[in-house]
């Protein structure tokens, strides 16, 4: 395995520690949580913590374990749905004790958590749920490892997956907010997006709308995302009408999903295939109720990615991408404070309302909009975006 230079790996640790979860100090738990192979960033994380007078909580998580789920793959496995449920107490007292969150993403050997039996599999979704809500709730950042696990599934020599990997990571994220803001300014004075793509198989033009009016627009800049480059929100879940194709390929628990058509009904997909990997589609759809429904539009604003990757964290960053999110909302597009007990109260109303949606899932797919790509035009009310120079531009 390459070794990844020092300086990279300690700009790489400021700005997730600084940029993204806006400083760390004495009353601070930190939990810092990836696999063993991550450990050359965990490290110095873990230092720069206890430098700032802060309590790291390193979470090493086991190979077999996807993101570090309440259970791993074995218990997919070889576990019964009565063994599932009975998650340990501790595990919540750790989760409810960190006061911020960083997840290193990057695994050692992918192949153990794919083709994992589906009754189990999102049995395991639905339970660590709760956990996904906690992490939510506080300041947190998820951030790419580069593995040679990962290279291979990218198909890139492990070395040239490190180099782009280091270059985005690096990156001074301040060029993204002069991109993203005349962007957000634009969708947040629409109240409906409609997208428009085309059917690679016989030319059909698809077109999905939803509503977005009265939604918190979010420019996302480094803060939960790292490398990011994003302007999203969450529509009200009632409201996605129509078709869409969804051309880039995406990993999902190991596996590539690629052309994916959907086709929604009042707010429900009632149609679902994909040219590659369709059963782990399925998966993701049949996980619960919300998982029929869609959870997040967004468009990509990063042209600094230097080439496109399969994973969601990168794919769906990529400048003139748009991408919907299979699952659940982020009550922060409906609520200026979801933590609050206002908040609260309001985002469950509108869950009850059925604006808010709630899911273990939120799976991101992306279409490409650049020339090549299966996308054809976007429009924020009566307004169509452009994209110039490989980016997102109101006209």
């Amino acid at each position: 395995m390459k070794d990844l230079p020092r300086e990279a790996l300690e700009t790489w640790a400021n700005w997730l520690l600084d940029h993204s979860l806006g400083g760390v100090g004495p009353g601070d738990v930190v939990m810092i949580k990836g696999e063993r192979i991550t450990w050359p960033l965990m490290s110095i994380l873990q230092d720069k913590v206890i430098q700032a007078g802060a309590v790291p909580d390193v979470n090493v998580v086991a190979p077999d374990n996807d993101r570090g789920k309440v259970w791993g793959a074995a218990m997919a496995r070889h576990g019964t749905l009565e063994q599932i449920e009975r998650v340990p107490a501790w595990h919540r007292d750790r989760y409810e004790a960190m006061t911020k969150y960083v997840e290193l993403l990057g695994a050692e050997m992918p192949e153990l958590f794919q083709g994992l039996p589906e009754e189990t599999a999102q049995a395991i979704m639905r339970v660590d749920e709760p956990y996904k809500e906690i992490r939510l709730s506080k300041p947190w950042v998820i951030t790419l490892f580069p593995t040679e696990g990962f290279a291979a599934m990218e198909g890139m020599p492990y070395d040239e997956y490190v180099d782009v990997i280091l270059a985005a990571s690096t990156a001074d994220p301040r060029e993204l907010e002069r991109i993203g803001e005349p962007i957000r300014a634009a969708m947040d004075r629409a109240g409906t997006i409609r997208i428009v793509t085309e059917h690679p198989d016989d030319g059909r033009r698809l077109e999905l709308s939803m509503s977005i009016e009265n939604r918190r627009i979010q420019a996302s800049v480094g803060y939960h995302n790292w490398p990011d480059g994003e302007v999203f929100t969450s529509p009200d879940a009632r409201t996605p009408e129509g078709e869409i194709f969804v051309d880039m390929p995406i990993f999902y628990a190991g596996e590539t999903i690629e052309g994916i058509y959907l086709r929604f009904e009042g707010g429900v997909i009632r149609d679902y295939s994909a040219k590659v990997g369709g059963a782990a589609l399925a998966k993701i759809v049949e996980t619960d109720e919300g998982s029929h429904r869609l959870g997040e539009v967004a468009l990509g604003t990063n042209p600094g990615i230097r080439r496109v990757l399969r994973h969601p964290l990168y794919v769906e960053k990529v400048g003139g991408t748009l991408h919907i999110a299979i699952g659940a909302s982020y009550p922060q597009c409906y609520v200026e404070d979801p933590n609050s007990p206002e908040g609260r109260a309001e985002v469950e109303r509108l869950v009850a309302e059925g604006v808010v949606n709630r899911s273990a899932q939120h799976v991101d797919i992306v279409t490409d909009f650049r020339p090549g790509g299966s996308g054809r035009e976007v429009w924020l009310d009566d307004v169509r975006l452009e994209v110039r120079d490989g980016n997102w531009v109101v006209p």
